[in-house]
């Protein structure tokens, strides 16, 4: 009787658990939002979106980044692998390829074409290392999941997509297209197709971009015409409002607009239409990245009217996207969560006017400062390959030529590193590589750190400060203090319960908990733990 009354109880759990179990899972990534934008904000948005996600969902209050370049690649590789760059191998948007001695994109295949477009086609997910969640969905279901990424930027859409999706597709700069690459597919399906007969990027760049509110409303920004901000393009000032009719046949204005949201959305919501996502008991997964803030971020600032207005904007999306997932695939049937691939620094000139610690350098005169300081000993000047994310190429093959000992070279330039007041520490590769570091900025460092990808010398910089090379107004953003680690992570939905926690997680927490909540393997370099709070 007992063993009975045991197996009913397992019978009805396992019920229990196969109906939490979601028919979609939509991974929303905001592209550069800091943690700070959701508290800053909050009072402005509406009741659907954002305010919806944090008030009915569970909130990690203390959620970071665990590794360093904080880029829009890793970060993407990052919350869909579970693991770091020094596992899933996508260390920066870009790398130093000593081989065929030129910098590589992370997604960059040239065996892949574009389909649908004019350029950017020659991608695919090939150079990241692990599986994703998604991978692993697609295997449990023996690849019955579908499975579609979309983003304006193509590593926005190809790595959370996986290495084998139903399919993925970004925006094409020259053609205005959403686009894929023959990785992928050889054409694009119907609805894509459809989609882009409709030209709604013409359509945008034919509006004026006006604040959505009442000027009131932006009292967390500060004065909209002010010295800490780049030009859209030439000519057309830096306060709203901004006319885009102006700019004639010029499909790549959209990224500096925050129409490219809109766009994102709607291919969103195509996509879930066109491949039936979430109308069966097979679940699927749609990720979106929304890539208008880091753009307009990068020029404006994370204290502008412009950066408050697109997340002003972004909000009414979410909230019409949460919408129609309640009415085509119903309340309790999806799961969201919502993060972001990094955060931002505020605009180091605006830092430093406020008694703030903050500057600019160069990489340009950095290396030219390190060949000049090396070829003092050793003659030559090209001993120097590459600067990039933070680290130092150096150029083996000469060394070897020369005979010369590899170790004292990379001793010498770390001595001239940290002669940098822009520089606060530098190693050698071959002691990150040990993997012993315990201080947390470090170990951030050593999480970055891939033994075939990175470069010989690797450095941080100081707090704030920014690479001058495109200009001193604008920010970015690659670094392991809290304004570019901290970010929201948000699950809603099905299987989630409400709350909120101040724990400190990782970023790479996310899909382990995805596993648990699928009920599917995890992700095979995953190194990040199910975050717990959602299910007890």
């Amino acid at each position: 009787m007992n063993k009975l009354l045991f197996g009913l109880v397992l019978l009805i759990s396992s019920i229990s658990s196969a109906q939490e179990t979601p028919k979609l899972v939509v991974g929303i990534v905001v592209d550069q939002m800091r943690y700070d934008y959701l508290s800053r904000y909050y009072d402005d948005f509406g009741e659907g979106g954002f305010k919806k996600l944090v008030d009915n969902g569970f909130l990690f209050r203390n959620a970071h980044y665990n590794y360093i370049p904080t880029k829009t690649g890793p970060g993407h590789a990052s919350i869909y692998t579970g693991t770091t760059p020094s596992r899933h191998g996508v260390i920066g948007n870009d790398w130093f390829i000593p081989s065929i001695n030129r910098n590589i994109n992370c997604v960059e295949d040239t065996t892949a074409a574009v389909v649908g477009g004019i350029s950017n086609g020659s991608v695919s997910p090939r150079n990241v290392r692990s599986t994703t969640i998604t991978d692993e969905l697609r295997l449990f279901y023996n690849f019955k999941s579908r499975v579609v990424g979309v983003s304006l930027k193509d590593r926005g859409a190809v790595i959370p997509a996986g290495h084998n999706p139903t399919g993925a597709y970004w925006y094409d700069l020259q053609s205005g297209n959403m686009i894929t690459s023959t990785y992928f597919a050889k054409e694009l399906p119907d609805w894509v197709k459809k989609y882009n007969q409709e030209k709604r990027p013409s359509y945008f760049l034919s509006q004026t971009w006006s604040l959505l509110k009442d000027e009131a409303i932006y009292n967390e920004s500060i004065e909209d015409e002010n010295p800490y901000e780049q030009e859209i393009r030439k000519g057309m000032g830096v306060s709203l409002p901004y006319d885009l009719s102006k700019i004639k046949n010029d499909p790549s204005l959209l990224k500096y607009t925050p129409f490219t949201n809109t766009m994102i959305k709607e291919v969103g919501i195509e996509a879930i239409k066109g491949e039936n996502l979430g109308q069966d008991a097979i679940p699927d997964f749609l990720t979106l990245s929304f890539s208008a803030t880091d753009d307009l971020g990068h020029k404006f600032g994370p204290r502008s009217m412009e950066v408050q207005d697109t997340y002003l904007r972004l909000d009414q999306e979410i909230s019409e996207l949460l919408k129609f997932l309640d009415e085509t695939v119903g309340e309790d049937s999806y799961t969201i969560f919502l993060t972001a691939d990094h955060g931002a620094t505020d605009v180091p000139a605006y830092m430093y006017k406020n008694k703030m610690p903050a500057g600019y350098h160069n990489n340009g005169y950095l290396k030219s400062t390190i060949a000049e300081e090396l070829s003092k000993t050793y003659g030559e000047d090209k001993w120097v390959s590459s600067i990039i994310n933070e680290q130092v190429y150096l150029n083996q093959k000469l060394i070897l030529e020369k005979d010369l000992n590899l170790k004292e070279i990379k001793e010498k330039v770390i001595q001239i590193l940290l002669k940098e007041d822009y520089i606060y520490e530098a190693f050698d590769a071959e002691l990150v590589a040990q993997r012993m570091f315990t201080d947390p900025i470090l170990l951030k460092l050593q999480n970055g750190y891939d033994n075939k990808r990175s470069g010989d010398i690797l450095y941080i910089l100081s707090s704030s400060n920014l690479n001058d090379s495109w200009g001193r107004q604008g920010t970015d953003h690659r670094t392991p203090y809290t304004y570019d680690t901290h970010i929201p992570v948000i699950f809603y939905g099905a299987g989630v319960r409400k709350g909120s926690t101040t724990r400190p997680v990782s970023i790479t927490d996310i899909a382990p908990t995805l596993s648990m909540l699928l009920n599917i393997a995890l992700p095979s370099s995953a190194t990040g733990q199910p975050l717990k709070e959602i299910f007890e």
